[in-house]
């Protein structure tokens, strides 16, 4: 026990000395573009998120999809290059460059050694400045995405998680997957990808973190030579964030969608918490403790290793900058189904009722201390950590403070925040498996 003790203790002085090596400098450019820069040298090397507020909440329900597809065809060919071109330029210098939607934003990123950075900026302005959005690209791009959707369709895991996050969101745009629906996928026009490109891929929308062997003034020069072009256009017809209302969960749901499988995938959850909650550390602990922390969560131990019930089960709280959802996800034979349901909202009521143990909180505080660095191991990982901290308004100093959020966590604030936040009563459940094993009617009766 001492042992343990010690290597947390370590863990925690580790972090503390090494946090001063991410603070950063951050500076606005006059063209609006948010400049996050942190210089390392260790090894000859440069990361660059670009992230930018381009998701669904700037696109219409029936044009679902178009901000995935508006990011996606960024790659598909400029002025200057065609997609070809650009693959064999990024392969040639050994860089990778890729671009992702999420319900919050869109990111670009890049990763290059320093001989080749001017090169890949070069290559990284153009797809952000200057792309053709091409019609025939543009079909083949909704192909290939309607063709991975379809094939999504066969997986047990997602029909249950898009239909639950149908169920708790309903029509705010965190309800619908991003890449969209087949129909909605195809109602895009070029003119929908125009429009959306000039409204929000914008400087002043845009976060660009930068990490790695690379001084600021060094970017600076960069910035002025290669995105100089990169301007805020016309803002007259500049459309705002569409604004949504979540309802609040007053009854249970429960969806059995049927499927000939022998285990059945179950998701159980409601609605959480906004990304910059104050009791996110309280609730970061707290899942931890509940479905959170692997082999050494209550969810594990009780329904894995007492019940042999599932080979796993996890809870998370998918995080965002308007209000996200809990999750408790697992898989069991049909048969066992209600077994585990029961097991589930036995385990949230115990945390409501009584107080975790001491000791479940210390490994619970140590591990996620001590794990806090592996966020931060390679500089893509600290130019994207760097681009969330500022994007969620965590804080200049989230970094440094992390370790004392997280110890600050009390036994009453456990108790506390199982009580506010989560519920054994009115949640959702979606059920991918046999109807005729799976009955509804005794889910109801939980």
């Amino acid at each position: 026990m001492k042992k343990v003790i010690s290597l947390s203790i370590l863990f925690v002085i580790t972090l503390v000395f090494n946090a001063s090596a991410f603070e950063f400098t951050e500076r606005v450019n006059p063209n609006g573009l948010t400049i996050l820069h942190l210089n390392r040298q260790n090894i000859p090397a440069v990361a660059i998120t670009l992230l930018i507020d381009a998701s669904p909440f700037n696109e219409p329900k029936d044009k679902a999809g178009l901000a995935h597809i508006t990011g996606k065809m960024l790659l598909e060919g400029t002025l200057k290059r065609s997609s070809r071109q650009i693959n064999e330029e990024i392969d040639y210098i050994g860089a990778s460059l890729s671009v992702n939607t999420n319900h919050d934003y869109t990111t670009l990123s890049l990763t290059v050694l320093k001989k080749d950075l001017e090169k890949a900026f070069d290559i990284l302005s153009d797809v952000l400045i200057n792309p053709t959005f091409d019609e025939k690209e543009i079909e083949k791009r909704k192909t290939l995405t309607i063709g991975s959707l379809r094939q999504r369709e066969e997986e047990p895991s997602y029909v249950a998680k898009k239909e639950f996050i149908k169920k708790i969101f309903s029509d705010h745009p965190y309800g619908r997957q991003v890449s969209g629906s087949e129909d909605t996928i195809k109602a895009i026009t070029r003119g929908d990808i125009l429009s959306f490109y000039k409204d929000r891929f914008r400087p002043k929308f845009s976060i660009l973190s930068v990490a790695g062997d690379i001084t600021l003034d060094e970017l600076q020069k960069l910035l002025d030579k290669h995105l100089n072009k990169w301007t805020n256009r016309d803002d007259k017809n500049e459309t705002k964030g569409n604004e949504f209302k979540i309802k609040k969960q007053l009854k249970r749901e429960i969806v059995i969608l049927n499927r000939q499988l022998t285990q059945a995938n179950i998701i159980f959850g409601h609605l959480g918490v906004k990304r910059d909650n104050p009791d996110f550390y309280a609730l970061t602990v707290m899942n931890y403790i509940l479905g959170g922390g692997g082999f050494a969560s209550r969810l594990m131990k009780s329904v894995r290793d007492d019940l042999g019930l599932t080979y796993g089960i996890s809870s998370y709280f998918s995080l965002s900058k308007d209000i996200g959802s809990f999750n408790i996800e697992v898989q069991t034979k049909n048969e066992s189904t209600k077994e585990v349901v029961n097991e589930i909202k036995r385990q949230i009521d115990l945390l409501q009722k009584e107080y975790v143990s001491e000791q479940e909180l210390r490994d619970a505080k140590s591990f996620l201390i001590g794990s806090f660095p592996r966020r931060l191991e390679t500089n893509i990982k600290i130019a994207d950590f760097l681009a969330l901290i500022y994007f969620y308004k965590l804080g200049k100093d989230y970094i440094k403070k992390y370790p004392d959020y997280i110890n600050s966590v009390t036994l009453e604030d456990i108790k506390r925040v199982a009580q506010k936040y989560l519920t054994s009563q009115n949640y959702t459940l979606v059920i991918t498996g046999r109807q005729d094993l799976i009955s509804s009617k005794e889910m109801e009766g939980n």
